[in-house]
């Protein structure tokens, strides 16, 4: 406080202080029952404590004032950044077995217009051919021209190769293809080894010609 703000505040300290004795000093004389010195004397206690305790009140500084600086706001800490996930390990592959190139057929179909002949006889054995006829897709005629070519047995047919079914089919004038078309071979096959088809059944019935 400067000098002015001091002597205002002792006048008021000293105005407060003696109202407070003097109500002190007639509450005494009146309503104690106090003689006149006995009353003063209180009075002036009285004076005192209560100059005391206003001056000390009056010097005493606001809470406001005795702390002005504003204590910093600390910013929080950033959050850490997340750890990156870790990159997968790649697994590796097995490689693919090699596929190994198809091996071309042991007995290939040749290319039209070649072939093999098969082996032809001069006639039946015993002079008594197989009934060809058994064979779907053999008739009579049929019959005559595979004679005439030297074919007259069962086990002749299916002994042939691709190969050979190539040159027969190639050479059958008026019948070209007939023997890869109603498969020959494994017809023959069967009738070789003493079975029959269904077709055979018919032909020994006298149902087909």
């Amino acid at each position: 406080m400067n000098s002015n703000q001091n002597q205002g505040t002792m006048l008021m300290v000293g105005a407060l202080a003696g109202t407070v004795a003097f109500v002190g000093f007639l509450a005494m004389m009146i309503i104690g029952g106090l003689n006149f010195s006995a009353s003063l004397s209180i009075a002036l206690v009285l004076f005192l404590v209560v100059a005391v305790v206003l001056v000390i009140g009056f010097h005493r500084k606001p809470a406001s004032e005795h702390s002005t600086a504003v204590a910093p706001v600390v910013a929080p800490a950033p959050a850490a950044a997340p750890e990156p996930a870790p990159e997968p390990v790649p697994v590796p592959q097995p490689e693919p077995a090699p596929v190994a190139a198809p091996e071309p057929a042991s007995d290939p179909a040749p290319a039209p217009g070649e072939g093999t002949k098969p082996t032809t006889l001069e006639a039946a054995r015993d002079g008594a051919p197989d009934d060809l006829k058994k064979i779907k897709g053999v008739g009579p005629k049929l019959e005559e021209l595979l004679h005439s070519m030297g074919f007259y047995h069962f086990d002749q047919v299916a002994n042939w190769t691709a190969a050979e079914v190539a040159w027969v089919d190639d050479n059958l004038e008026g019948f070209k293809g007939r023997v890869s078309r109603d498969d020959w071979v494994a017809q023959a096959k069967l009738l070789a080894s003493g079975g029959e088809t269904e077709f055979s059944k018919k032909v020994d019935e006298g149902d087909v010609y």
